[in-house]
């Protein structure tokens, strides 16, 4: 399923909103995955803590949150833009790349709670769009 000019615009204008609240959507998105899934942990043993407000969790949140932003950036070329990530992804640490799925769909759920007003169908449709295409380029080294 391929992105459409009206794909990335609504993507990009909808991104835009978000702002300030970025960290606290990355962050509540992985908590929403440890929670929801929570044999999403196991990459994460090393962490000191995992539970929602730990440090650790904030931190990736974060990362993660600046990484979805980088790619909308990116939209017009995801495979080149996170060829980089999907390396570390695939080689170096060895996710399932079906956590990425995972992942995309506890960041639609974040994103829909925190800005109902906002999100619209339309909206929800372009958004899953772009996630479900950030996944597919970040599992491309996979193959």
């Amino acid at each position: 399923m391929s992105l459409t000019a009206k794909d990335k615009a609504v993507v990009k204008a909808f991104w835009g909103k978000i702002g300030g609240k970025a960290d606290a959507v990355g962050q509540e998105a992985l908590v929403r995955m440890f929670i929801a899934y929570p044999q999403t942990k196991t990459y994460f043993a090393h962490w000191p803590d995992l539970s929602p407000g730990s440090e650790s969790v904030k931190k990736h949140g974060k990362t993660v949150i600046g990484a979805v932003t980088a790619a909308v950036d990116k939209m017009d070329d995801l495979l080149g833009g996170l060829s980089s990530l999907s390396d570390l992804h695939a080689f170096k640490l060895r996710v399932d790349p079906g956590n990425f799925k995972i992942l995309s769909h506890n960041i639609l759920v974040t994103l829909a709670v925190n800005f109902p007003g906002d999100f619209t169908p339309e909206v929800h449709v372009s958004v899953d769009k772009f996630l479900a295409a950030l996944s597919a380029a970040l599992a491309d080294k996979y193959r």
